[in-house]
């Protein structure tokens, strides 16, 4: 293969990704049909799938998934998947209403 072959699959697969089901704008659909064309997927939905799961891995590692949700919505990615938030998983939420005998019984509840 040569320079040649690679500017042809490129552009095959530019032209490919016109017929998408999502907008792309030239420099995002120029990177991805550079993407095909070196990775050759069975489909270049794989590519899209693969960079929402590189995006998502990458924000939550470093920490700003969890900046913009405590922004957001005041809990983290941790305290989403655990349904409950940190004070809540600690206790220091305490509860109004909530009796020490209360607290006794509910201790061992998940």
């Amino acid at each position: 293969m040569s320079l040649d072959d690679l500017e042809d699959d490129v552009g095959a697969a530019y032209a490919d990704l016109e017929e998408t089901d999502f907008d792309l704008d030239r420099e995002t659909r120029q990177e991805l049909a550079m993407l095909v064309a070196a990775l050759d997927p069975d489909e270049p939905d794989e590519l899209v799938r693969r960079a929402v799961h590189m995006l998502f891995e990458s924000t939550v590692q470093s920490g700003k998934l969890d900046f913009h949700l405590r922004s957001e919505y005041g809990v983290t990615y941790d305290e989403y998947l655990s349904g409950m938030t940190f004070d809540e998983m600690t206790g220091a939420a305490g509860g109004a209403g909530v009796g020490p005998e209360e607290n006794e019984n509910r201790r061992y509840q998940y």
